[in-house]
């Protein structure tokens, strides 16, 4: 706090300067007055003059002072055009540049405590085109020269970049002055120095820079296509690889608008969300859940009973679940949208063509204005010595395998901590599998804060579910018919025996096989786009799980609007993508969502920022309903209701997390949720009391012991 108390007594010291010269203002006279008794001294010590006049000037500079027109007059009438463009360019791009470091040393960091999540698009902007922005503005000077000083100070700007971009783009305002200076005996007033011309010629060397950044960019493009022949005419206006959400939310906008497009999938329509991951899981999730309650069912006044699992049937009813969400991504709706859809192997031949093997053996080739790589991930399998020896299933086998069983497991591992490995583990535990998970971390769920790993970590252990956190798989092989895996934890190993491993450690991208290689696309885990989504080649875009950052469903058909709008019609207008609110869910019991911040990544982050917490074991409904476990967490600015993030562990967490989202998304506090209406009883009214918890934590006790003096009076 003590830099902002600097700055603040010296923009003082600069306002007192600025009211003592606003009493006796410069005006043309004066400068010609001045300029006058300094000619003799100048013809007698030209050397020492010149100095002193610099320093002056960059003094005058550096503390924005008003004088720096008046000045610059002078220096063309005293020294000339030559000697005098040079005094002032150089003093005024350093005058600046000593401005520019006072406010990053003095205001950068407690700026950035106070808004530093809100500065990420203004740091990605000018990390990206600031010499852009300080060159139009230096020279269209729609903001004064000093407010830009200081408020380049707070972004990452470079200083070098910040002097040489001054240096050059204040130079030609500054030779108009000078010279204006030279017939200072002549001027009438300042208002004749900047004819309309002249104006006119500032504003086209403001706007060169971006028309050459677009002409070098049209030129960047086109050498990428070098040597390649485009096609004169198109088959296609789009052609999706991948009919997952991400390739489906495409396909689905493009024949919105009428464009000819074919979406191409070699698997099932609907990808891994609803075979194999997000629709089955929590159908299975709801079984477990019902075996679960029904065993404590004494909770609800009612005889508990050990539920009879028919675990065929348990995977039966999966089936059916997914059967009913089929027709949304069916190749039949989609059709009746306007779409085509083939079956089978796409591959790029080059950036126009897409050369298709379709199911029956068929090779095609289809030509396209634009393709959208939506080809998912698969789970990661890592290298573990004896894997392919006892076999093992992951979040994709695992259902079509259990499906053919008519009972469950006795034992089962599963290896990995995160989301997937907790929803199963939770879940086949409930469904009466022993159950041992083993994580290499120190604890569930990394990404989450620890309080709400802990609070997981004891459901799933009151559930039966072992949990080994630090353990390390070293390999798995088979003794005597049974099965085993090898696990370390702090220099110690041992063997776990199991019926089924599941390997649930993540998932990687789908990369192979689709041409990448052949074309140059850069593909590291994911596939390499801009901004915008595109890939090294702008008519090749990739979204969902191949192009990370995130790998929810959510996030791509989120991606997906983006990639398809800019594909069809980015030829008008190419739109960024947003991520700055991204939610997520893991469905264990009970269920966690977040958006934002959680409270450790803002402590790691060296973000400012006050918690507000909840417990949900305070509400009326969760009370009812025998779901007062849990709570809610909001991170805020300092002294603010802005939501900086939000946790919430419990009943429908990620149902009741919506309310966050909306409010981040468009900039509410959390007085406007405390202010809105939440139907009695309700799970919802979490939020609005966790909102309550903030204002109660904000109260204003001076105005409260004035209140109280005045309601005294008002008794008498």
């Amino acid at each position: 706090m003590r830099r902002p108390a600097v700055f603040l007594a010296l923009a003082l010291f600069v306002g007192v300067l600025i009211w003592l010269i606003g009493r006796n203002p410069p005006d043309l006279e004066m400068v010609r007055t001045e300029v006058g008794a300094l000619g003799d001294w100048y013809e007698d010590r030209p050397a020492m003059v010149s100095l002193l006049f610099f320093l002056a000037y960059v003094a005058v500079t550096a503390l924005s002072l008003p004088l720096a027109v008046w000045m610059t007059l002078a220096a063309g009438a005293l020294f000339g055009f030559g000697r005098g463009l040079l005094l002032v360019s150089f003093a005024s791009s350093i005058g600046a540049t000593l401005a520019f470091l006072a406010a990053r040393y003095l205001l950068r960091d407690w700026v950035r405590q106070k808004f530093g999540d809100r500065l990420r698009a203004v740091d990605a902007g000018v990390a990206r085109d600031g010499a852009f922005y300080l060159f139009t503005l230096r020279l269209l000077p729609v903001v004064p020269f000093f407010a830009v000083n200081l408020l380049m100070g707070l972004t990452p700007i470079r200083t070098v970049v910040f002097y040489l971009v001054s240096q050059i783009g204040m130079l030609a305002g500054t030779a108009v002055y000078v010279n204006a200076g030279t017939q200072l005996s002549q001027l009438e007033g300042l208002s004749g120095i900047l004819s309309l011309p002249l104006i006119l010629s500032f504003v086209l060397l403001g706007v060169f820079p971006w028309i050459a950044r677009s002409v070098l960019g049209v030129i960047t493009r086109n050498r990428v296509y070098a040597g390649r022949k485009r096609p004169k005419r198109f088959d296609r206006n789009l052609v999706v690889i991948g009919a997952g959400a991400a390739g489906l939310v495409s396909a689905y906008i493009a024949a919105a608008v009428k464009a000819k497009v074919t979406i191409v999938e070699a698997g099932k329509m609907g990808g891994d969300c609803l075979n194999y991951g997000c629709v089955p899981s929590k159908a299975l999730i709801r079984s477990a859940k019902l075996a679960h309650q029904m065993r404590r069912a004494d909770h609800y006044g009612l005889a508990p009973a050990e539920p009879g699992i028919a675990f065929g049937a348990v995977f039966a009813r999966i089936r059916e679940v997914i059967a009913a969400i089929a027709p949304h991504d069916s190749a039949e709706r989609y059709e009746g949208l306007g779409a085509e859809v083939i079956s089978g192997h796409a591959r790029l031949v080059d950036p126009w063509t897409v050369e298709i093997t379709e199911a029956n053996g068929a090779v095609r080739q289809l030509t396209t204005r634009a393709v959208i790589l939506a080809t998912g991930a698969a789970p990661f399998v890592p290298p573990l010595p004896g894997l392919d020896a006892v076999g093992y299933l992951t979040s994709d086998t695992l259902w079509e395998a259990m499906t053919a069983r008519k009972e469950a497991p006795k034992r089962m591992v599963v290896l990995g901590g995160g989301p997937i490995g907790c929803e199963l583990s939770q879940a086949f535990a409930r469904l009466g599998v022993a159950v041992t998970q083993v994580e290499m971390l120190p604890r569930l769920l990394i990404r989450e804060d620890e309080e709400v790993s802990g609070l997981v970590r004891q459901s799933m252990e009151e559930d039966g579910v072992t949990v080994l956190t630090r353990h390390k798989a070293l390999g798995c092989s088979v003794t005597n018919g049974e099965k085993w895996i090898e696990v370390e934890a702090e220099g110690a190993t041992r063997r776990i025996p199991f019926d089924d491993l599941v390997i649930a450690v993540g998932r990687a991208a789908r990369l192979k096989g689709y041409g990448l290689e052949e074309l140059g696309i850069p593909a590291g885990r994911v596939i390499e786009t801009n901004d915008y989504l595109e890939t090294l080649y702008p008519n090749i875009y990739a979204a969902g799980d191949v192009a990370g950052p995130y790998q929810f469903t959510h996030t791509a058909s989120h991606q997906a609007w983006f990639a398809a709008v800019n594909a069809l019609f980015g030829i008008f207008r190419r739109f960024r993508v947003d991520y700055r609110v991204i939610p997520w869910a893991t469905f264990t019991d009970p269920e966690v969502a977040r958006v934002g911040l959680s409270e450790a990544e803002a402590i790691e982050k060296g973000i400012a920022h006050e918690v507000t917490r909840y417990g949900i074991d305070d509400l009326d409904r969760a009370i009812a309903d025998g779901a007062a476990e849990g709570f809610v967490k909001v991170l805020t600015a300092p002294g603010k209701d802005r939501i900086l993030g939000a946790t919430i562990v419990g009943e429908h967490a990620g149902d009741l997390l919506a309310e966050f989202v909306f409010a981040m998304k468009h900039g509410h506090g959390l007085n406007k949720i405390l202010s809105t209406i939440h139907i009695y009883p309700t799970l919802a009214e979490a939020n609005k009391f966790a909102a309550g918890e903030w204002r109660k934590a904000h109260v204003n006790a001076r105005a409260l012991a004035v209140l109280e003096r005045f309601h005294a009076w008002r008794r008498g």
